[in-house]
């Protein structure tokens, strides 16, 4: 079960379900799905009953909403400052070898590695613990708040300071903390963790200003637990053209940390648990165009699928406009 966030003809954010690639059914009441999932929890309901319970007898075009820019992420919030986006790196089978030859070649043998692959060897041996018992935390990041967050459709804009843009086809989970302080997974999107790896190239300690940059996720939350074995595909197309393509996997089977592990480790931190707020958390990739020496440039359109994820997630990167003097006066 598959859920849409768009706005209505009286420009109301509401939820729909996805009845097929044709084919919405709006929930009722007209609420956003921050309040609708306020009031499953609130009710002590399952959020998949609830969707089922609440489907109208209207339906809408999906791909009409789709072409009109009415499709909206997922999940926002009322106050942007309380959607916090973060994300781990160095998850996925493969994604070591991408990200060590950003900024070093692998030396043989013994302690001789860079601190990429033994991030990832920590991981490899410890981030898949039994049950009740606690694994090795992973790299993570934190890249922004709600006004991060592009739509489905959207520009990402690349900042005029920037040195690089490029795509990162992950999954991201979505998450609500509940009133008494205990996170509430939604579900999981389709996501486009936007960052600047010729930054990232120049020196690894650059990594937290490299992920500073918008991103993308949807256009559907998927309901229910992860797939072990997700299989997508990436690709690069300008002035119509694909200039890049390449199929990415995620899900347990294709990660060397449970998802339950890159949870608990994010969400161990009280400041992480505030109830009411809406946490967007990317798990990683091991696929990047970046890494084939594809340089993304301002009009390229990122296009990332996958398949049980529904509708592709397409997002153009456009150049940012100068800033204005942003340095501090004295009071």
């Amino acid at each position: 079960m598959n859920l849409v966030q768009y706005l209505d003809d009286s420009g109301v954010v509401r939820v729909a379900c996805v009845l097929d690639s044709e084919t919405l059914a709006p929930l009722e009441p007209a609420i956003s799905l921050y309040d609708f999932a306020l009031k499953v929890m609130e009710q002590g309901l399952r959020l998949s009953d609830a969707v089922q319970a609440s489907q109208g007898s209207g339906r809408l075009n999906y791909e009409a909403l789709l072409l009109e820019g009415r499709i909206l992420s997922p999940i926002s919030h009322p106050d942007p400052a309380h959607l916090l986006v973060t994300g781990t790196g160095l998850t996925h089978l493969g994604s070591a070898d991408t990200r060590d030859a950003m900024h070093a070649k692998l030396e043989a043998g013994g302690e001789n590695l860079t601190d990429s692959m033994k991030m990832f060897r920590m991981g490899l041996e410890g981030g898949k613990p039994e049950s009740g018992q606690e694994g090795v935390q992973p790299e993570w990041f934190y890249k922004g708040d709600g006004l991060s967050v592009v739509r489905p459709s959207g520009d990402l804009v690349l900042p005029r300071f920037a040195l690089d843009g490029g795509e990162e086809p992950e999954i991201a989970g979505i998450y609500i903390i509940a009133p008494d302080g205990r996170p509430r997974r939604l579900g999981f999107c389709l996501g486009n963790e936007f960052s600047d790896h010729t930054m990232e190239k120049i020196n690894y300690l650059y990594l937290a200003h490299s992920k500073l940059r918008p991103c993308a996720f949807g256009p559907e939350l998927r309901l229910g637990e992860l797939p072990a074995d997700i299989r997508g595909r990436s690709m690069i197309s300008r002035d119509g053209k694909t200039v890049w393509e390449k199929p990415f996997a995620s899900g347990e089977d294709n990660m060397s940390h449970s998802i339950a592990n890159l949870e608990a480790h994010h969400f161990k931190y009280e400041g992480f648990r505030r109830p009411g707020d809406v946490h967007v958390h990317f798990f990683g990739t091991a696929t990047l165009s970046f890494a084939d020496g594809i340089e993304a440039k301002p009009g390229d359109v990122f296009e990332i699928s996958a398949e049980g994820f529904g509708a592709p997630l397409r997002n153009r990167i456009v150049e940012g406009q100068a800033q204005s003097d942003f340095h501090p006066l004295p009071l």
